[in-house]
């Protein structure tokens, strides 16, 4: 299998700017896969305007491409073009940018780039997403953290990797907080899915995917579930080849 993928966790961490900690591992990425021009997709992005969603839209690229230009590349959206599946089966590569979950499938899903992303990438075109754009790699959109503010047709995702990602993985249960921590909530999941692992990829973190191979970036630990199993903390360099098993 052909793939070429860089997940990132979280865009932005506490006091940094926009893309700042993972400049250098989107540089080196576009560099080593020699890739000028980068289709964006900012369908996650519904809350950067107060105008409309094709607004949010702008706002999103304008974001995004600024730093893209600063790093050395061309960044064009999705969401100008008139025939969307057209542009995916001609871009160099794609970028999606993280927001919500839902609605990013969703659109995903009716403008059918979906599929064709998912064909691209198999075939070898290099992916990079962060957040949302890391989680819809996955089989499903069913270990986002986001609120369903939209109703996709299914949840299932471009499906490129075997395991589902928690991004923005957190073990903290804030003081006086009665509801479930996050580990609480992947642990149902796998009751109920018994077969999949989760990873809980912590921010500042990331897997860059290279066909069969899984690389785990990040000074942080990984946190891996499986039903039937303590949950394992993992580190940059440990072996992650069963994650790559069906």
């Amino acid at each position: 299998m052909k793939r070429n993928l860089l997940l990132i966790s979280n865009s932005t961490n506490a006091g940094e700017e926009y893309l700042g900690w993972p400049r250098k591992q989107i540089k080196d990425f576009l560099e080593e896969v020699s890739v000028k021009r980068v289709l964006f997709i900012p369908y996650a992005g519904v809350n950067l305007s107060d105008k409309s969603l094709m607004a949010s839209f702008d706002v999103y690229e304008q974001k995004v491409k600024a730093v893209y230009k600063e790093l050395g590349f061309d960044l064009y959206s999705i969401h100008q073009e008139t025939n969307p599946v057209e542009a995916v089966e001609k871009a160099e590569a794609v970028a999606v940018g993280g927001g919500n979950t839902f609605h990013l499938v969703k659109m995903m899903q009716e403008t059918g780039v979906m599929e064709a992303i998912r064909k691209r990438i198999l075939q070898g075109m290099p992916y990079m997403g962060w957040s949302a754009g890391s989680n819809v790699a996955c089989p499903s959109l069913r270990t986002t953290n986001d609120m369903p503010i939209a109703e996709p047709l299914s949840f299932t995702c471009l499906d490129v990797i075997p395991f589902q990602i928690n991004p923005h993985y957190l073990d903290a249960h804030p003081d006086g907080h009665g509801g479930e921590t996050r580990e609480q909530r992947i642990n149902e999941f796998t009751a109920v899915n018994p077969t999949i692992y989760v990873a809980g990829l912590r921010e500042a973190c990331s897997f860059r995917v290279k066909g069969n191979e899984l690389q785990h970036i990040g000074k942080r630990s990984l946190r891996i579930f499986k039903d039937g199993q303590d949950a394992l903390e993992m580190n940059s360099g440990d072996d992650l080849s069963f994650l790559m098993k069906k």
